[in-house]
């Protein structure tokens, strides 16, 4: 790992930059993959599978005897780790309702927000190197507490033409009501435009590589909502001497195994911690299954020596992390003070693992620096706010007049009389 100490506040920008593709460098197959899609269908999503997945495919839909099969294949102590995952998102989610806001604006004036579900979402399910199903608890279980009518899956099939039987266990249990062996660029093409076998939703959901992120993004200009632009995965450890180097080394680890493009940070007060903690990556990186995905992800990070918790929560907030974990003896000033962060990991004993599958927060999070301005996933994220507002005669003749002053004075004649209309029929009475 790249060893930093001090570093001026005018190296921050370039210290922090993530190890990611520029847009211009993947849009162009974006763009390629989703003009096949929305003029070919199901044709071209069979081509793109053939290249990318390695396989051939008679039918992209699951059926219920997969499901079944599946179901078979999931060992009952998992079944059991799954469900525990399930109870704690769903009371996490549920307590996220929200109830009728109304309020009269002034007498005669009643104004009330309702909230809506969205019809129609996607989830994209990452395959590749791990099968997420631990993706799927976090979209699905949501969109069913929102009230969405149809939760279609999309995530890319084995090169057996296969879905690991988890995911399908899982989405079968988290009411998904369609599943397409359909992964990468091609999924979003076929959610945004809709196929043939794929059905066209109003909102895609779920995290992926670079080629995901760029191809949601394009999705937006098809009248397509997204939840986020959520790439390559990340996490940012602020720690001092009071935690403990074996914990923070692993925290690190485990988002680096996600892939060579993802990046995980420490940050600490303490040149001695930093030293432990390489020391320990170095031990703990030998024994992992993937060793080498990790190793890469790992050459990408830093370890940033700063000389007080002002200038860590500087350079932190400056980062804008996806995940975040606090490890230090006055984690109120962190937890306080933290501006930018998609989740916040807090303790010895809060592994940023336990948000990815069980403690019921969401880990469909903000990367790339947009914890700025986004949100995580959350119960909201699949809904619609929707105003209401219901005036009587009363209210017409309180705020008529300043109506047809302002739109007067905007030039809108056809506005003004709208009211003028309404009010002259009262003054006949």
């Amino acid at each position: 790992m790249n060893k930093m100490y001090n570093p001026n506040r005018d190296s921050w920008s370039e210290l922090l930059k993530r190890p990611t593709q520029t847009v211009a460098d993947i849009e162009e197959t974006v763009f390629q993959v989703f003009s096949e899609v929305q003029s070919e269908g199901d044709v071209a999503i069979d081509r793109y599978t053939q290249k990318f997945d390695k396989v051939t495919l008679k039918d992209i839909l699951v059926v219920s005897a997969e499901i079944e099969k599946a179901t078979q294949l999931v060992s009952s102590e998992l079944k059991n780790a799954i469900n525990l995952a399930k109870s704690n998102i769903e009371i996490f989610h549920s307590a996220q309702k929200t109830d009728k806001v109304s309020v009269e604006t002034i007498s005669g004036v009643e104004c009330w927000q309702e909230k809506r579900p969205i019809q129609k979402v996607g989830l994209y399910i990452p395959g590749g190197t791990a099968p997420l199903y631990s993706t799927i608890l976090m979209l699905a279980i949501p969109a069913n507490i929102a009230g969405c009518k149809d939760i279609v899956l999309c995530t890319p099939p084995d090169s057996d033409g296969k879905i690991h039987p988890a995911i399908l266990y899982t989405a079968h249990l988290c009411g998904v009501t369609k599943i397409c062996k359909v992964g990468g660029i091609q999924a979003i093409a076929g959610m945004t435009f809709g196929t043939k076998t794929i059905p066209q939703v109003y909102k895609i959901f779920g995290p992926g590589n670079q080629f995901v992120t760029v191809a949601k993004q394009l999705a937006t200009k098809y009248n397509v909502a997204i939840d986020m632009p959520a790439g390559p995965s990340e996490l940012l450890v602020v720690a001092d001497n009071t935690a403990n180097a074996s914990f923070v080394a692993s925290d690190l680890l485990s988002q680096a195994e996600h892939g060579r493009d993802s990046q995980v940070i420490l940050v600490s007060t303490s040149k001695e911690f930093i030293d432990n903690v390489e020391e320990e990556i170095t031990k703990q990186l030998d024994v992992l299954p993937r060793k080498e995905i990790a190793s890469a992800a790992i050459a990408n990070s830093k370890l940033i020596y700063v000389k007080n918790d002002k200038e860590a929560l500087d350079i932190i907030n400056e980062y804008g992390p996806e995940h975040f974990i606090v490890c230090v003896e006055d984690s109120d000033f962190y937890v306080d003070n933290i501006e930018n962060a998609g989740s916040v990991f807090i303790g010895n004993y809060t592994p940023e693992s336990a948000g990815d599958y069980a403690s019921g927060t969401n880990h469909t999070l903000p990367t790339n620096g947009y914890a700025k301005q986004y949100s995580g996933v959350n119960l909201d994220s699949f809904m619609k706010s929707m105003t209401f507002q219901k005036i009587s005669e009363k209210g017409i003749q309180t705020i008529g007049n300043a109506i047809e002053l302002m739109a007067e004075a905007e030039g809108l004649q056809a506005h003004k009389n709208a009211v003028s209309l309404r009010l002259e029929s009262l003054n006949k009475k």
